[in-house]
C-alpha cells in the first residue's frame, strides 16, 4: 500500500499577513470590498502660495535647512522652499537614512495637511519622497488598517486581489436589475472607480456614499442580507417542534392558561389579547416559533410571557425563562410564582450565585420534569442543567444575549430531530427599517397600547447648578410616602470623566435628607446599589426598597430594566448626558408604575465641565419632547446606528458595512422585493452573491 504522501509544512505568515487575517481580509472579494476611508489627491502639485490651512496638499521644493531640535522634545525640523513661500516638514520620530534623504540642497515631493501658525506653514509628519517622477492619474486612496500593515503593503493587496477576483459575472439577472441606478454600474466598474476614482469626481459624493458607485455596492450588500434572512426563516421552516395546545396535556380540562387569565387582578388590553393569540397560533403549529415580542416599558410582556408559559406547561412541556441579569430574572421569578404557583405549577431558580445545596435540587427537578418553569439568568444554559422536556425558550432583554447562548439554550430539547420555540423579548422597541433588515428573519409581535391607569412620565431637564432644589423635591415625594430613584453613571472616580460616583452621592443624600424631620425613619433611608456588591446583598438592598422600607435608592444602572416599584414616583438621572436615549427612556420607565403622578429629572454637567455635545443635546431634547418609545427608537438609529437595538445578536452575523438605514430605505424596499424573486426564480446566483458578501456568516442568522 503506497502511503499518503506528506503534505509539506505551510509556509509561517509574516507580519502583514497576520494583520490581513486579522482584519478578515482572506479571500480576493474580501479585500476587493475593503474600501477606502478617504483620498489623498497626489495627482497634482500645489504652490505654497495657493494653499489654505487644513488642505491636504502636495507640495515641491528645495531643503534649504535641516537640524534637530535638541529643546523640549526631541525633533527633526525641515525647511522646504517651493520658490513661493516655505513650509516646516517636522518630525517627531525619524531615521538616519530619512534625515540624508532630507539633507540640504536635496529636491522633495511631501504630503500632509496644511497648517497655519506664527512661523508660517508647517506639515506634521509628512509622507515624502524624492521629487520627479510622474504623478498619480487617480486618487490615491487611504484604508482602514491595524498595527503591522502599511498602507503600501495593503494597496498591493488589494490591487492584486482586484486583477484576481471573480468580478466579470453580473450575479443579479438584468431582467431583474430594476433599481434604477444611473449610470448602472457593474460590480467590477464600482470597486474600481472607487479604489481608484478620477480626481474629477467630486469628493463629497464619495464621503456621503451616494455616488451610483457606492449606490451599487450599497444594494448589493442589502441584497445579500435579505437573501440570508430569508434563507435562515425558510430553513427553520423545514425544522420540527414540539406542537403545544392548550389543555393537551394528560388529565386537562381546563386549560392552565385560561385559569391564569381567570386569577389574574388586571384585564389583558387589546394588545395582550392579540399577541397572545399570534403566540398561542405559533405554538401550536409543528414548526420552531421564532418570534420577537417588543412592547415599550411597561407594556405588559411578562403576562404574555406567562401566558405562553402557561400553554406550554398545560401540554406536558416544560418552558425556560432567561433574563440577563440578576434583578431582573429575580423580578421574573416574583411574579410568575405569584401567578402560576396557585395553579399547581412547580418554578425552578438558577442563578450563578445559587448555594450547592439549593442548586442541586433545582437540577433535580428540572431533570425529572417536575418544574414545568424555569426561571434564571446564564445559568440556565449551563452543561449541568438537563431539562426532561423543554419545548419553550423565553428570552428577555434578547440583545443582551449573544448568538452562541441562543443557541445553547436551543439545544436543550433532547428530542431527537426537534427544536423548542423561541420567544425572544425587547423592551427596546425596534424601529422599522431595523425590522425590515437585521430582524428580517424574525416574526414580530408588537404591544403597543399601555395598560389602563399608567400615568404619564413628566421629564424635566435641571441644570446640575439647582442640585439643591431636587433634593428638596426628594423630600417633598418622601413626605407624601413616595420613593425615589437616584442613578448614577460610574462607582468609582474617574478622572478622564470627573463624574460623581454612587458612593458619594449616597452618602450626600442621606446626609441631606437626615436633616429633614418631616419624615419617619424608614422614608429617611438611602440604600445603596452598584454592579460591583454581593449578590446577597443587591438582593437584600432590592428587598427593602421595593417592600417600601426604603426611601431612596441610589444605584448605577443595574435597575434600567425589570425592577416594578409602583409606589416610586420620582427618577432623577445624574449626568443625563452621558447614558445613550434608550437607556435613559428604560430608566424613566422604572416610575410611573402606579397611580401617582411622576417624574423624572434629568441634571445635565454645568460649570467647568464641557459643554454639552450636539448629540448628548439632542438625546435629552428627544427624552424632554416624547414618552413614545417607538419615536424614542426612531430617534436613538439616527442619532448612532443599530448598535444599541443589536446588542449581541449580531455576533458573527451580516453586518451592514456599507449600506445606511437612514438613508437607504429605497434600496432596502428593492432589496426585500428582490430576494424571494432570486431565491425562488435563481438559488444558484442566490447562493454565490451570499457567498460572495458573506462567505459563512450566514450561519449566525440560524440562531
Amino acid at each position: 500500500m503506497t502511503p499518503a504522501p506528506v503534505k509539506p509544512p505551510s509556509k509561517p505568515l509574516t507580519g502583514p499577513q497576520k494583520a490581513l487575517r486579522k482584519l478578515g481580509l482572506v479571500r480576493d472579494i474580501d479585500l476587493a470590498l475593503h474600501l477606502p476611508l478617504r483620498y489623498e489627491d497626489q495627482t497634482r502639485i500645489v504652490r505654497l502660495s495657493d494653499v489654505r490651512e487644513g488642505d491636504l496638499a502636495q507640495i515641491e521644493g528645495v531643503v534649504s535647512a535641516c537640524q534637530i531640535q535638541l529643546s523640549g522634545r526631541r525633533q527633526l525640523l525641515v525647511t522646504l522652499d517651493d520658490g513661493s513661500d516655505t513650509c516646516t516638514l517636522r518630525f517627531f520620530a525619524f531615521y538616519p537614512s530619512q534625515q540624508r534623504a532630507l539633507a540640504v540642497g536635496q529636491k522633495i515631493r511631501a504630503r500632509g495637511e496644511i497648517r497655519g501658525g506664527l512661523l508660517g506653514w508647517q506639515m506634521m509628519h509628512p509622507a515624502f519622497q524624492a521629487a520627479g517622477g510622474e504623478l498619480a492619474t487617480t486618487l490615491t486612496p487611504i484604508y482602514p488598517t491595524v498595527a503591522g500593515l502599511p498602507q503600501a503593503y495593503l494597496r498591493r493587496a488589494i490591487q492584486s486581489a482586484l486583477a484576481r477576483a471573480d468580478l466579470t459575472v453580473t450575479v443579479l439577472p438584468e431582467h431583474l436589475y430594476q433599481i434604477g441606478l444611473q449610470p448602472r454600474w457593474s460590480l467590477r466598474e464600482a470597486l474600481l472607480f472607487l479604489h481608484y476614482p478620477r480626481p474629477d469626481v467630486a469628493l463629497g459624493t464619495l464621503e456621503d456614499h451616494s455616488h451610483p458607485a457606492w449606490q451599487r455596492l450599497k444594494a448589493e450588500e442589502l441584497l445579500a442580507q435579505q437573501l440570508s434572512q430569508l434563507q435562515a426563516k425558510r430553513e427553520r421552516a423545514q425544522l420540527h417542534a414540539p406542537v403545544l395546545m392548550a389543555g393537551s396535556g394528560p388529565g386537562k380540562s381546563h386549560p392552565l392558561q385560561q385559569q391564569l387569565l381567570a386569577t389574574l387582578p388586571f384585564q389583558l388590553t387589546g394588545a395582550q389579547r392579540r399577541v397572545c393569540e399570534e403566540i398561542t397560533q405559533d405554538l401550536a403549529r409543528p414548526v420552531p416559533m421564532h418570534r420577537l415580542l417588543q412592547g415599550d416599558v411597561g407594556s405588559g410582556k411578562t403576562v404574555v410571557a406567562a401566558l405562553a408559559a402557561a400553554v406550554c406547561i398545560d401540554a406536558g412541556w416544560q418552558c425556560a425563562l432567561m433574563a440577563p441579569t440578576e434583578i431582573l430574572a429575580q423580578q421574573h421569578f416574583a411574579k410568575l410564582v405569584g401567578w402560576l404557583e396557585p395553579l399547581g405549577v412547580q418554578t425552578a431558580w438558577l442563578t450563578g450565585s445559587q448555594k450547592t445545596k439549593e442548586r442541586r435540587q433545582m437540577l433535580a427537578l428540572i431533570a425529572s420534569g417536575a418544574a414545568g418553569l424555569v426561571v434564571g439568568t446564564h445559568a440556565v444554559i449551563q452543561d449541568k442543567v438537563q431539562f426532561k422536556n423543554l419545548a419553550l425558550a423565553v428570552i428577555d432583554e434578547q440583545h443582551r444575549f449573544g448568538v452562541a447562548q441562543r443557541l445553547a439554550l436551543r439545544s436543550k430539547l433532547v428530542e431527537e430531530q426537534q427544536e423548542p420555540h423561541l420567544l425572544m423579548m425587547t423592551a427596546t422597541p425596534i424601529p422599522r427599517t431595523l425590522a425590515m433588515s437585521y430582524y428580517a428573519d424574525l416574526d414580530l409581535s408588537t404591544l403597543d397600547e399601555l395598560p389602563p391607569g399608567r400615568t404619564p412620565v413628566v421629564t424635566k431637564l435641571v441644570n446640575d447648578a439647582r442640585r439643591a432644589e431636587v433634593i428638596e423635591r426628594i423630600s417633598t415625594q418622601l413626605a407624601q410616602g413616595r420613593q425615589v430613584y437616584w442613578v448614577c453613571p460610574l462607582i468609582e472616580e474617574s478622572e478622564a470623566l470627573d463624574l460623581t460616583n454612587a458612593t458619594e452621592t449616597h452618602a450626600q443624600l442621606s446626609a441631606a435628607l437626615q436633616g429633614s424631620a418631616r419624615h419617619g425613619s424608614a422614608a429617611l433611608r438611602v440604600g445603596l446599589l452598584h454592579s460591583r456588591m454581593p449578590v446577597a446583598e443587591k438582593k437584600a438592598v432590592m428587598v427593602e426598597f421595593t417592600s417600601g422600607q426604603m426611601g431612596v435608592l441610589v444605584s448605577t444602572t443595574v435597575i434600567e430594566v425589570g425592577v416594578d416599584v409602583p409606589n416610586a414616583s420620582l427618577m432623577v438621572i445624574e449626568h443625563a448626558e452621558r447614558f445613550g436615549l434608550s437607556q435613559l427612556h428604560q430608566l424613566r420607565g422604572r416610575v410611573g408604575r402606579g397611580a401617582a403622578a411622576s417624574a423624572c429629572v434629568l441634571l445635565y454637567a454645568t460649570g467647568d465641565a464641557p459643554r454639552l455635545g450636539e448629540t448628548a443635546r439632542a438625546r435629552l431634547k428627544a427624552m424632554s419632547e416624547t414618552n413614545d418609545g417607538f419615536e424614542i427608537a426612531r430617534r436613538d438609529l439616527e442619532l448612532r446606528g443599530p448598535g444599541e437595538f443589536l446588542g449581541a445578536r449580531q455576533s458573527g452575523a451580516a453586518l451592514l458595512r456599507f449600506a445606511d438605514l437612514a438613508t437607504d430605505t429605497a434600496l432596502l424596499e428593492w432589496a426585500r422585493r428582490l430576494a424571494p424573486l432570486m431565491l425562488d426564480q435563481h438559488p444558484a446566483l442566490a447562493e454565490e452573491h451570499m457567498q460572495r458578501w458573506l462567505g459563512g456568516k450566514a450561519e449566525f442568522l440560524k440562531a
